[in-house]
């Protein structure tokens, strides 16, 4: 009984450190670690270690890496974030030291905070310093090594975080201890290149120490792994090897000259061993073969639905995901996916809307690029189509005909979703998605009915869509997001990234090499319900990869990380306007572009906006550190 109490004040001190620790810097945030309650019993070091997976990428308990309330996608010209737009300065050509908002903010933002990351690598640096020295009880050395892996993993994630968005970091392998009043106030940033060889040698010490299976949920081997394959990838990249031409020596963010086609080989390489089956059996869900031509309805549905649920699990996972972040219906993590995202109509807050842009890049579902004006060239704000027009040719519809990955991503206009809750049936007995507005002739300009999920509907208008569209990818279609928590899970690695990364690898590096890369592609496209492609040409393999990565991934963190990486933040941001969409009682439809409703003015005009600066605070108390180019 006495142990047990000890376990339980242990958990608690626990519990109260990694709350207080908002800032690894503050002496205060480490005072209330009980070092020798903790390591006092196996059982009680894995509570801790749960509590480092929580903080994984640098962020606090509101919300575990990718799923919370403003998206890093957001941040991108995927989305819109409806609330706090401005958030996102980086967007604005307004970021600085003193002004970092979405990635200072502890609320809705936090992600990728540099003192979080380095909170969090402290944590685990204890334990990896002290697991040793924990007393084992017979038969716990197997899970004293697989604990070791697990914190490898995470440090190597945390540190591959910080130089995905800060370049060469702080390497810090062993904890700061309490009699230590100096923490950060000496040390010095490393390189990219040394911070590089830290995660990958934490990664093999990963792979060193875990096992070949795992409880699901915890670090395993092939997460490692492909994690080895994302920050490889992100390190050959234009960005880190003389893209920013007056930035090449700069060693914090750029690697020696020379590099890049070595670095693209071990991105290549690594992928690899994940796709031959290194560290456990992986493969897509669903059929990997050229699809029939032409889908018909049913078969874009069956498509459409196998990718949905890919992000919709909730049990055991399938064979494409590799590892991710699992939310319980009470307790632990906390995911309210629906609630957040979900359309207002369903008293949901709306966050997060696809631009139209980004509508616009999913392709037909014949493989073909969707063209807007394609019944008025050169038209590309305006569509507009009779009843009978429609009748001919549904398409002039421009949510008909789309890609599989399209009715899975995005709920647009005419979106069957759920059934309304009882106080809003009445204005939507058809359970579909309204975010038009219902005129009684063309040209009438005064609203006979606006859509139920409109900014001007009768229906929490204020959490209305703000561009015509709501995210769809991670909600859940059996949770009503009003009342509940969505129990499905975050894919943080699933095997379509290791084949898009082995992909880009092979026709960067171009030779032999492409068509390996144009084949794994193809596994994607065909999983996704489209053809193959075909080309021998590398600028044009490397337009297919690129967009092939966008409406894959779309949604997901990867774009973040993307526009960054290949430097075209430039030519990708650009403001962001809404869709109008009205609909006639006589079967007329219009929907319109309107770009005298600007919604988000947006630029990126700096290179120096590709890395994100430290905070003022923490340079502050670390005068030495060098800040990043620019700031």
């Amino acid at each position: 009984m006495k142990k047990m109490i000890y376990k339980i004040v242990a958990i608690v001190a626990i519990l109260v450190t990694v709350i207080s620790c908002t800032d690894v810097l503050d002496k205060n945030a480490v005072d209330v670690f009980n070092q020798d309650l903790v390591f006092s019993d196996l059982n009680v070091v894995k509570a801790y270690l749960g509590k480092c997976y929580d903080r994984m990428g640098g962020n606090t308990d509101n919300g575990i890496l990718g799923q919370r309330e403003d998206l890093l996608v957001s941040g991108t010209d995927q989305a819109l974030c409806i609330h706090r737009p401005s958030n996102y300065n980086h967007l604005k050509g307004t970021m600085s030291p003193d002004n970092l908002s979405f990635f200072t903010n502890n609320g809705y933002g936090g992600y990728l905070r540099w003192n979080n990351l380095y909170s969090n690598i402290q944590d685990v640096n204890r334990i990896l310093a002290s697991i040793d020295k924990v007393p084992l009880t017979p038969g716990q050395d197997a899970l004293k090594k697989q604990m070791k892996g697990e914190a490898y993993f995470i440090r190597a994630y945390d540190y591959a975080s910080l130089l995905m968005v800060y370049g060469g970091a702080i390497l810090k392998d062993t904890p700061y201890q309490l009699s230590d009043t100096t923490l950060f106030k000496t040390d010095k940033r490393s390189t990219i290149k040394e911070t590089l060889d830290f995660i990958l040698k934490d990664i093999q010490s990963a792979l060193d120490n875990l096992p070949a299976t795992i409880e699901q949920g915890r670090g395993n081997r092939a997460a490692a792994a492909a994690l080895k394959s994302r920050v490889l990838l992100f390190c050959a990249s234009k960005l880190t090897n003389g893209g920013w031409t007056e930035q090449a020596s700069n060693t914090l963010v750029s690697f020696p000259a020379g590099s890049q086609t070595g670095l693209m080989q071990q991105a290549r390489d690594a992928a690899k061993d994940v796709m031959d089956g290194k560290y456990g059996s992986f493969s897509l869900v669903g059929s990997t073969v050229d699809p029939p031509s032409p889908l018909s309805a049913a078969d874009v549905q069956k498509y459409s639905d196998n990718y949905f649920n890919i992000f919709n699990q909730k049990a055991g996972w399938n064979s494409e995901t590799i590892w991710g972040i699992q939310f319980p219906i009470t307790g632990g993590n906390v995911n309210n996916a629906n609630l957040w995202y979900g359309p207002c109509g369903y008293h949901n807050w709306g966050n997060n809307n696809p631009t139209e842009p980004a509508v616009r890049k999913f392709e037909m579902a014949d493989g073909t690029k969707f063209q807007w004006d394609k019944y008025k060239p050169g038209d590309m704000d305006v569509r507009t189509a009779t009843a009978a027009e429609l009748a001919t040719d549904p398409n002039r519809n421009p949510y008909n005909g789309r890609e599989p990955r399209f009715y899975a991503c995005v709920l647009f206009d005419g979106a069957p979703w759920q059934a309304r809750p009882a106080d809003v049936v009445t204005f939507d007995p058809d359970n579909k998605v309204q975010t038009g507005y219902y005129l009684h002739k063309p040209g009438d300009t005064a609203p006979w009915k606006s859509g139920v999920d409109t900014r001007q509907g009768p229906i929490e208008a204020w959490n209305g869509t703000k561009v015509g569209y709501y995210l769809k990818k991670f909600l859940d279609p059996a949770t009503a997001g009003q009342y509940y928590r969505n129990t499905n899970a975050w894919v943080e690695f699933r095997y379509a990234e290791i084949l898009l990364n082995y992909a880009e690898a092979c026709i960067e590096l171009g030779g032999a090499d492409l068509q390996k890369g144009i084949d794994a592609l193809n596994m994607v496209r065909n999983r996704a319900g489209l053809p193959d492609r075909v080309t021998t040409d590398q600028a044009a393999a490397r337009e297919f990869l690129r967009q092939e990565r966008y409406v894959e991934f779309f949604g997901e963190n990867h774009r973040f990380f993307d526009i960054r990486r290949w430097m075209i933040a430039e030519q990708v941001i650009e403001d962001i306007y809404s869709i109008r969409i009205e609909h006639y009682d006589d079967g007329s439809h219009m929907w319109k572009y309107n770009k005298g409703d600007k919604q988000d003015a947006r630029s990126f005009t700096e290179k120096k906006f590709y890395w994100i600066p430290i905070v003022t605070d923490e340079m502050k108390k670390a005068p030495q550190l060098q800040q990043n180019p620019g700031y």
